[in-house]
């Protein structure tokens, strides 16, 4: 009897929301790509989409008003430094006094975002308030929403007027059956959909068919500048950059460096990225009883990570998928030559192997020591795809790849479907 009775207020609801948009829609504004909204989960916090998506901020303010809209904010500084010209505003500030509705809202879980996204335990219905009320409140513009807490509530509430464009930062088969039914009712609204490959956006061209955005993209990240000169590639250290999380495989990484350590004991490998103190104490333990405690090191976050990645001679990923590979590109842009797992996606649409790094076809962690081995033995090569490597890195450089956006945001600008005579038009 309660779902019957949530299922009625829910499509009363939408009902409402429709008549309401359709009488928006009769107001609309003409397309408007000068002001672009970026929702982001926690500007303030660390990890390759917060990363990446500033970097992103800063090319579109070169010729645009530009602000990215932080969902939560539970800290007080950036991580990053926030580029000139960008603003940054927060929905759910979680730092100081808070109002009598915002203390008992947020004694609720999310209604908005699923329970199979990982960030549901994160959010609350305060969350959800504030942000369909920022939805909501928006004339005019691009909103660009960039994970799929927000990519879903942005396809069921940004307004007529809005300009709406999805963006990915992992793959699709990442997500769980409930998540893909989901994406597979609510994306056709968007008017541009963005993967950082191209193997994903084939994967979401199957997926959604006939529902499809008419413009379902792949534009991959750009490479940030950073810091630090180009690696020499003489130092005995391999890195790994990434969260301490399952999908970064650094289980793996262990036992593969016990093979390595055994033939070449000179050598260190060193590990970036923080995690939940119970994931790390598991990593510290696992590191502990290979007995690898002086040879594998943990490092914790760096805000230098150039500077580190120059110090390398090899750069390592073990992980059992990414999104994309940000990392891979940043070691790339040091010269330092990547070996790495072949999984899906990002890897083997940025590496060619043999050519900057090496792509591991097998999941073995063996294997995966075979490929660092080679290349510590064979400075000849280790040096060769390291020069292709800085090569490959600058065809992502910012403005190669902000250009595509600029493309995309010219194409969306003077289509006739945005006029005002045509918004609000999609059935639910």
């Amino acid at each position: 009897m309660t779902g019957k009775i949530h299922r009625l207020i829910r499509n009363a609801a939408l009902w409402s929301l429709r008549r309401l948009n359709q009488r928006r829609a009769r107001r609309a504004p003409a397309p408007d790509t000068s002001t672009v909204r970026i929702l982001l989960h926690h500007a303030h916090g660390m990890g390759g989409t917060i990363r990446t998506v500033l970097n992103l901020a800063e090319y579109l303010a070169r010729e645009r008003d530009v602000e990215i809209v932080s969902v939560v904010r539970a800290a007080e500084e950036p991580f990053f430094p926030i580029p000139p010209g960008v603003r940054v505003s927060f929905l759910d500030d979680r730092i100081g006094p808070r109002g009598l509705a915002a203390r008992l809202l947020s004694r609720f879980p999310s209604r908005l975002v699923p329970r199979q996204e990982n960030i549901h335990h994160a959010v609350t219905l305060w969350t959800d308030l504030r942000l369909v009320r920022f939805l909501r409140s928006i004339r005019g513009g691009v909103v660009i929403a960039t994970r799929p807490a927000y990519t879903l509530t942005t396809a069921l509430f940004a307004p007529p007027g809005v300009i709406t464009v999805g963006q990915e930062h992992v793959t699709l088969q990442t997500h769980q059956p409930e998540m893909r039914r989901l994406i597979k009712r609510r994306y056709g609204r968007f008017d541009a959909f963005v993967t950082l490959t191209e193997a994903d956006r084939r994967q979401y061209a199957t997926l959604l068919r006939a529902d499809a955005p008419r413009r379902l993209v792949h534009i991959p990240n750009a490479v940030p500048p950073l810091a630090g000169d180009i690696s020499g590639l003489r130092e005995k250290t391999v890195i790994a950059i990434g969260r301490v999380v399952h999908a970064k495989g650094f289980d793996r990484l262990v036992r593969a460096w016990k093979q390595v350590a055994e033939a070449h004991p000179d050598w260190t490998l060193r590990i970036y990225g923080g995690g939940t103190p119970d994931r790390e104490e598991r990593l510290r333990t696992r590191i502990e009883e290979a007995g690898l405690s002086e040879k594998v090191l943990l490092m914790g976050s760096s805000r230098q990570i150039g500077e580190e990645l120059a110090k390398a001679s090899i750069y390592v990923v073990s992980s059992r998928y990414e999104g994309f590979g940000m990392t891979i590109l940043e070691a790339m842009s040091k010269g330092v030559p990547v070996v790495s797992f072949d999984c899906p996606h990002g890897p083997r649409e940025i590496i060619t192997h043999e050519h900057d790094g090496l792509l591991i076809r097998s999941n073995r962690a063996a294997a995966l020591a075979e490929g660092v081995c080679r290349l510590i033995e064979d400075e000849e090569l280790r040096l060769s795809l390291g020069g292709n490597a800085l090569r490959t890195a600058s065809r992502y450089d910012l403005d190669t790849v902000g250009a595509q956006w600029d493309a995309l945001f010219a194409d969306l600008g003077r289509d006739p479907r945005l006029q005002p005579c045509s918004l609000g038009t999609s059935t639910w």
